[in-house]
């Protein structure tokens, strides 16, 4: 089979041989790139059409990723929170058994230091005024209840802490004053002779006795039955070697009849120290402590103030 290509210009026409192998090659390849260029064209177009729904698809499907993942975060922080409510929740249970124990022994300060249970009641709050300034409120807030509660457990303890520091001056005070007040035995030993009249020991006459005889072995130890600060260390006609000890609150305390002082005038003293060794000087039949308690310039009977306990 052959073609016959005429030109119009008159040139010589033109022949083509289809059985010529070389010729019928070329024309398949013509068509094949015909063939293929038509495929790529139409798959051009259909990516074109295609492309806006794919990246849709696509940005929603990363989408829906992020959000399962901040669901998880979100997740994760809930636990969390809980976790460390619950352990808050713990804790405050902790304090609050805390401030019951310091309650209880408040209550039991109170009763040893025998102090007024009305001033220092620890079922209220002791009264407290002011203008309160506020600054603003808190960017967190906790549960209803635990806020509450830590809010509560809070204001105890400020009551706690307000109470106790006045019972320690209080205490402190009552403990100043106690140990400035004569009180217990100076020796051990009993008592031979009380304060008052009795039959002069040397002549059977009536006498006053100014104080109480506690009769000890000589050389037994005598201790001051109060804090304060020798005044006197010497030999008195009568009392023999004596002691004056001043109390600082009109109480004044004589320790007679000693064999040996072991403090001298200007020289502090405390509660319980040694300040002499028993004897028979002065007007003494034997061994014994002649112990006077003198208030305000008196003498005083010292029989209550040696039964009493600090």
């Amino acid at each position: 089979m052959q073609i016959i290509l005429v030109s119009r210009a008159g040139k010589v026409p033109r022949t083509l041989d289809l059985t010529n192998p070389r010729l019928r090659w070329r024309v398949w390849g013509i068509g094949a790139a015909v063939i293929v260029a038509l495929a790529g064209l139409g798959a051009g177009v259909a990516l074109a059409v295609a492309s806006p729904r794919d990246r849709a698809l696509a940005e929603i499907s990363t989408l829906h990723q992020e959000v399962k993942t901040q669901d998880k975060q979100l997740g994760d922080l809930r636990d969390d929170a809980h976790r460390q409510l619950d352990a808050l929740a713990v804790k405050l249970g902790q304090l609050q058994a805390q401030a019951t124990r310091l309650n209880a022994l408040g209550e039991r300060l109170v009763q040893v230091g025998k102090l007024d249970s009305n001033e220092f009641n620890f079922d209220q709050p002791p009264p407290v005024g002011g203008v309160e300034v506020t600054t603003g409120t808190s960017a967190y807030a906790l549960p209803q209840t635990l806020d509450a509660s830590i809010d509560q457990l809070a204001t105890q303890f400020d009551t706690q802490q307000a109470q106790f520091a006045a019972m320690q001056s209080f205490l402190l005070n009552a403990r100043i004053d106690s140990d400035l007040k004569p009180t217990g035995m100076p020796a051990d030993g009993y008592i031979s002779s009380y304060f008052g009249v009795r039959a002069d020991p040397f002549d059977g006459l009536a006498a006053r006795h100014t104080g109480l005889d506690i009769a000890v072995p000589a050389g037994s130890p005598v201790h001051t039955v109060a804090e304060g600060m020798v005044t006197y260390a010497g030999v008195r006609s009568g009392y023999g070697n004596v002691v004056e000890i001043d109390h600082g609150n009109g109480y004044m305390t004589r320790y007679a009849h000693n064999s040996k002082l072991l403090v001298h005038p200007g020289e502090h003293v405390r509660v319980g120290d040694e300040i002499a060794q028993a004897g028979s000087t002065g007007r003494s039949t034997g061994s014994h402590v002649h112990f006077e308690v003198w208030h305000n310039g008196r003498v005083v009977n010292p029989l209550a103030y040696v039964k009493d306990h600090r």
